[in-house]
């Protein structure tokens, strides 16, 4: 969480001493928990000398946003079909995310996007895909928050392309459903990498 929060920001060495006393837990975990933060690829370990919070860089965005693009318009064909049930399930992430985002709350609102995207890869249905988004979280929320923070307008833009995405579903055209999906996935990749 403090990685994601930018508590610990990219290019920080930390040592396992210093997480232990700031989590008040001993070094056993702090190690463990470090050994799984280096294989999801957020942090670099150097024996006797600690954790390194890698930053995210330019190819780390394009990745995320090029495995977005597959798994989302996968999924967004795949779910057109039963748009009538998942409407109603995006306008409740939707009513959150703008709840979050007048509250200041970006926490909330990253997490109101991620389960709005999540809830579209998981009515297509296949579980290896949903496995995959669900890894790519840390990254998503980790770039995600940094945007939200850095460039406020960006909340507008995105809230604004979440209801581009459920007015397209109530049409009767899915490629204009799939243009709003991919549109916003590209946005935000245009974003993340400005901010860099």
């Amino acid at each position: 969480r403090g990685i994601l929060e930018q508590v610990y920001p990219g290019g920080l060495l930390i040592s396992e001493g210093e997480i232990a006393e700031a989590t008040g837990v001993s070094r056993t975990p702090v190690r463990e928990a470090l050994l799984r933060l280096e294989a999801e690829g957020l942090v670099r370990l150097y024996p006797k000398r600690g954790a390194l919070i890698r930053p995210v860089s330019v190819r780390e965005i394009t990745d995320v946003i090029e495995a977005r693009r597959l798994v989302e318009l996968h999924a967004a064909d795949q779910v057109w079909s039963q748009r009538d049930a998942l409407r109603p399930v995006l306008a409740d992430w939707l009513d959150r995310m703008r709840a979050a985002h007048a509250a200041g709350d970006v926490r909330a609102l990253m997490e109101a996007d991620r389960a709005f995207h999540a809830s579209v890869v998981e009515a297509a249905g296949n579980e290896i895909l949903a496995e995959l988004y669900h890894r790519l979280r840390d990254r998503q929320l980790r770039m995600g928050e940094t945007s939200f923070r850095l460039s406020p307008g960006w909340a507008r833009v995105a809230l604004a392309e979440h209801a581009a995405q459920l007015a397209a579903l109530d049409g009767d055209d899915p490629q204009r459903w799939r243009d709003a999906v991919r549109a916003h996935i590209d946005n935000s990749g245009t974003v993340l990498r400005t901010l860099r």
